[in-house]
């Protein structure tokens, strides 16, 4: 039985698809995928997300945003242009936003300072955002928590503990799995998938990275190989894949205003 699927997370806006989004989409639809969000990181990777949003109506979707490793080299004008992009026809979300404290190419103040645009930016336009962390989920605390409102939004590609994502929770976030839920020493992020309400949980492949089981470490990752992430979360939670897979997909559905 072929299960219904949504990638809450991808980068089919990227190199490593210049030539195959066709052949892409037609495995991610024959492998039950019914929408995949196209994800940018900054102006050049948005407005492509925009572009194949125009250009697969209804099946991809475009977030729009800085990311935290580009902020340092963003043009003074990009982020207005982020901000028209935001009100584009089939952009649904803000992102991919938050703070890394793996890389060092952009000063931590700076990130934050594009965090606080980003989730202005959500307020004004009504929109979910898309939240990046690596390394700094109690900095993204944090800085949520000094919010006036906090607008909807994915944890996207959890890697935090269950205190973590008890803290996200807390503050209406859905948490996001990719691949690394499914690598063999990966207990604890499986921890955290077994506790997560039913009604905030998601999944994403983060094409074209993180490759799930099977295929972890064979790149370009792809939305069809989202089914792996999904059957080990149903493994993890006592549930049958058919079932969570029509809640997580709904789930995003929802959180996505689709």
């Amino acid at each position: 039985m072929t299960l219904t699927l949504f990638d809450t997370h991808a980068h089919l806006n990227t190199d490593a698809f210049a030539n195959s989004v066709d052949e892409v989409i037609d495995r991610a639809k024959a492998a039950g995928v019914v929408g995949i969000n196209v994800i940018g990181i900054d102006v050049t990777t948005s407005e492509r997300a925009v572009d194949l949003a125009t250009e697969y109506p209804n099946y991809l979707y475009a977030t729009v945003g800085i990311q935290p490793n580009s902020a340092n080299e963003a043009k003074a004008d990009d982020w207005d242009r982020i901000v028209e992009l935001a009100t584009m026809p089939g952009v649904i979300a803000i992102g991919e936003t938050g703070i890394d404290c793996y890389w060092d190419d952009t000063p931590i103040e700076m990130q934050k300072e594009y965090f606080d645009r980003h989730l202005q930016l959500c307020r004004d336009v009504s929109l979910p955002m898309v939240i990046h962390m690596r390394e700094s989920g109690n900095l993204i605390v944090e800085q949520l928590r000094q919010q006036s409102k906090v607008p909807p939004g994915i944890m996207h590609s959890f890697t935090g503990d269950v205190a973590l994502a008890s803290e996200c929770l807390d503050l209406g976030m859905h948490i996001s799995f990719a691949g690394m839920v499914t690598f063999k020493k990966s207990e604890t992020l499986r921890d955290v998938a077994a506790m997560v309400p039913e009604n905030r949980l998601l999944i994403e492949t983060d094409s074209p990275y993180l490759s799930p089981e099977p295929f972890r470490g064979k790149r370009p990752n792809e939305p069809a190989r989202i089914e792996h992430t999904l059957r080990c979360l149903a493994k993890t939670r006592s549930t049958s894949p058919e079932h969570l897979a029509d809640v997580t997909t709904q789930n995003a559905k929802r959180l996505l205003n689709l």
